[in-house]
């Protein structure tokens, strides 16, 4: 660092190990084997990258041995490789129980490294064998077409995080720890990822980790200094100020810094020991005692320079220790001589005829620096939940059945009752099952669950908690607001083997769109890998929904998570929208069950009408769509109109609609229909949920007006039934159109069009070549009767009682 002043020079990657702990615990034959795979780990970093052909460079590499387009990242690879291959000795050590998170963008080329001089790689892929040929394989696969991505994709033996969006490491790592005493998930953590607002939040995971029950984290945060092209705010402040931010965190830091590689061998191997054995000595007082308690967890800052081992300068421009090493460290090779020498020059450096003499890694490196079998961080069953989970021990849900008698008649509090079902499956699964959310379990009416399970705290607790705090160091439920966290908690947690539920009001499940996003796609890609075994479904309950948001107003009333999910693969995602509570026990208990999904059910936590008994509800759930009879007047005729709905508060105003309707017109002949999985609309040739055509025009005619009420965007349903027979000219939806304020229930709706009263003067105007001129009377009674609703919600601050309290009076119509 030349004149650099003092408090730069102490956050250079460059010079001798710099470390908190000291310890000179390898021997120099020991240092000279890191040194060794090492350098076998980053030709393959480099080979995949680069090479198609010539894998073991014997002979002159030329630019027809190159991947006509080069694509990977090489620069976080070298302290990735550094920290795997020196946690290795403690695994053999210890005999540990270990799985590696690779939080770093496009981290691939480091994971896959060790996969493959582990032998794991060609265990799960005998055409990548080691040797020559398979090599060969292994490098041109490589962010090549028909070939694996360039992050740790669920195509990487050992992986439960793929990495491409950037934030979700440590929550995944504490996910994957909790109820698993004896793991430990070793966490690299990207500078740039580091920046991100899931990581920060995601730091607080200690404070609801038990050291009795509960695995470790051991993060390591990879200060190699750039992202694309632009520093890392972490690797240029202060050593102070960086200690003390995770001090505050609550945390024990230790840095390891430098580029120095026999120094820092040794600095690296006794840190993590020091830490390995701090995290034992944490657990053994905690487990001894029965006392659980919040220990200052270890945490590393390993300080490299990115692209660490590379040319230092490639002519006039700055490479190793600089952002041009973050991805493709030499772009030009293919019409650059010079440069392509350069390339040839340095790959040669790391001796791959020494390290690779017949195409396979030294026997006796590799055996003296790996572990066997399922110790091999990339060959822990733990990474391949699947194969270590088991089906929930489950209540019936039928024994929770809330009373019908009189369908549509009959109110009562559905998620309430649901969440006493949640308590019984907490209570018959005590280590396996979690319930996770930001801050609304209780708000959610869900609080039957703190019977079997308390809120997660290993913070300080005060003496007003025990007046309904509901806190416990060991506990099922799983809150902070943070929807990232929790998210990232419940997903780390089914990835390896075990069973959850999120639960979060509707409007703000938006937060982590893009996280669910993610998972879908690594479901998705875990169906085209044979020895994936399918994990536990992601099972979202959305409550608190849109049209009971009136209260707080326009900033909670948002149902548009269900056209980011309707997005993904339909091999992947299903939504259910139980009209009542015996529906609602119907479709959590199959959602609990399933596996290889991520299942949204939404349904509102207020009391609400019933309209099904238990018999009735699982028949109706088991077909997803349906004909209520009860509701309807059009047996053995041909429908006047088809009242649709879907959702719960929709159904409500739907049959408050067919109830007006009746009223003026009594001869009318209408049907009913619910729908309660959103992919019965579907055709059958785009979702396994959907309807053929034929099943389609049984239900809904292809000439007859369809009124439907929908509890999301009505673009939705008109996507995904534009094909459907009639549905273009005969299929109108109503549903949330962006109209909200603080309004009562019914205003709510009545801004959205969703109300009784504009359903069935829909319902009139569609169907005039039936009614004639009779219907102009009854939509001028309606209009009327919607205005005074209106006008007394405004005055009085709620709806006329008339209206908030109806029910359901008729006999069976049918």
């Amino acid at each position: 660092m030349g004149d650099a002043p003092d408090d730069v020079k102490s956050i250079s990657p460059y010079g001798p190990a710099r470390s908190t702990v000291k310890g000179t615990p390898l021997s120099e034959d020991e240092v000279k084997k890191y040194n060794d795979f090492f350098k076998a780990s980053l030709y393959l970093s480099l080979g995949m990258i680069y090479l198609r052909q010539n894998p073991l460079l014997r002979e002159p590499l030329k630019k027809e041995h190159l991947k006509a387009r080069l694509l990977g990242h090489f620069g976080s690879a070298p302290g990735q490789i550094f920290t795997y291959m020196h946690f290795n000795r403690l695994i053999k050590k210890y005999d540990l129980d270990t799985i590696f998170i690779s939080g770093p963008g496009h981290g691939a080329p480091a994971v896959l490294s060790q996969a493959y001089l582990e032998g794991t790689y060609s265990e799960a892929y005998p055409e990548t064998s080691e040797d020559e040929e398979g090599m060969q394989r292994f490098f041109k696969q490589f962010s090549f077409p028909g070939g694996i991505g360039s992050h740790a994709t669920p195509e990487t033996p050992g992986s439960i995080h793929e990495g491409g969006e950037l934030g979700y490491s440590v929550s995944h790592a504490f996910g994957a720890v909790f109820d698993n005493p004896n793991l430990i998930a070793l966490t690299m953590v990207g500078d740039g990822e580091a920046e991100t607002g899931p990581l920060a939040t995601a730091w607080h995971g200690t404070k609801f980790l038990n050291p009795i029950t509960d695995g470790a984290v051991l993060p390591v945060l990879h200060l190699n200094g750039y992202k694309i092209n632009n520093p890392t705010l972490l690797a240029r402040i202060t050593h102070d100020e960086l200690d003390h931010l995770f001090r505050g965190y609550g945390y024990t830091p230790y840095f390891v810094e430098g580029d120095d590689l026999d120094t820092m061998h040794q600095a690296m191997a006794a840190t993590l020991e020091h830490c390995v054995l701090e995290i034992r000595r944490f657990q053994q007082e905690a487990r001894e005692s029965g006392k659980a308690f919040r220990p200052r967890w270890p945490v590393i800052i390993l300080r490299t320079p990115k692209g660490w081992t590379g040319p230092r300068r490639i002519d006039d421009k700055l490479l190793e220790g600089y952002w041009r090493s973050h991805q493709v460290p030499i772009t030009d090779v293919h019409n650059n001589p010079k440069h392509l020498d350069l390339l040839e020059r340095w790959m040669r450096s790391y001796e791959p005829d020494r390290l690779f003499p017949d195409g396979r890694i030294d026997p006796e490196l590799q055996a003296a620096l790996c572990p066997i079998g399922n110790r091999r961080m990339s060959a822990n069953p733990v990474a391949n939940g699947g194969l270590l989970r088991k089906p929930l021990r489950m209540p019936d849900f039928r024994d929770y059945a809330l009373a019908v008698d009189k369908p549509g008649a009959t109110s009562a509090p559905g998620m309430a009752n649901m969440g006493k079902f949640l308590r019984d499956v907490m209570a018959q699964n005590p280590t396996n099952f979690r319930l996770f959310g930001p801050d609304e379990t209780e708000s959610n009416k869900l609080a039957a669950v703190y019977d079997a399970g308390k809120k997660v705290w290993l913070g300080e607790y005060f003496e007003e908690d025990a007046n309904g705090g509901n806190l416990a160091p060991a506990g099922r439920v799983m809150e902070m607001l943070s929807e990232h966290t929790c998210e990232g908690w419940l997903e780390g947690y089914i990835l390896t083997g075990r069973h959850g539920l999120l639960n979060s009001y509707e409007p703000f499940i938006h937060v982590i769109d893009s996280m669910v996003n993610q998972h879908c796609k690594w479901l998705e890609k875990c169906l085209e890998v044979e020895w994936r075994a399918k994990i536990a479904s992601l099972n979202i309950l959305l409550t608190a929904v849109v049209w009971r948001q009136d209260h707080n107003g326009f900033t909670h009333q948002d149902p548009g998570f269900l056209d980011v999910v309707a997005n993904k693969s339909p091999e992947v995602v299903r939504i259910y929208l139980p009209p009542d509570g015996n529906c609602l026990l119907s479709c959590m208990d199959h959602c609990l069950r399933s596996s290889g999904y991520v299942n949204v059910v939404v349904a509102d936590k207020q009391e609400h009408l019933q309209f099904l008994p238990m018999d009735e509800a699982v028949i109706h759930c088991t077909k997803g769509i349906g004909i209520w009879p009860r509701f309807s007047t059009d047996a053995g005729f041909d429908p006047d109109v088809i009242m649709a709905s879907c959702g719960d508060v929709s159904t409500h105003e739907s049959l408050a609609a067919i109830d007006l309707l009746l009223t003026y017109f009594p001869d009318l002949k209408i049907r009913c229909v619910n729908v309660v999985d959103l992919f019965k609309l579907i055709s059958h040739e785009h979702h396994p949920h959907g309807l053929t055509d034929s099943e389609w025009t049984a239900l809904f005619t292809d000439n007859t007006p369809i009124i439907f009420n929908f509890h999301s965007y009505p673009w939705l349903v008109h996507r995904l039934t534009y094909k459907r027979p009639g549905a273009s000219k005969h299929l109108h939806v109503r549903g949330y159109r962006e109209k909200g304020n603080i309004d009562t229930p019914l205003e709510l709706a009545i801004r959205n069009g969703t109300d009784r009263f504009s359903l069935a003067m829909e319902a009139i105007d569609r169907i005039k070549d039936t009614l004639g001129n009779r219907g102009a009377a009854a939509r001028e009674a309606l209009r009327d009767a919607q205005i005074r609703a209106r006008n007394e919600a405004f005055e009085e601050g709620v709806d006329p009682g008339v209206l908030r309290n109806w029910v359901w009076k008729r006999e069976v119509l049918n």
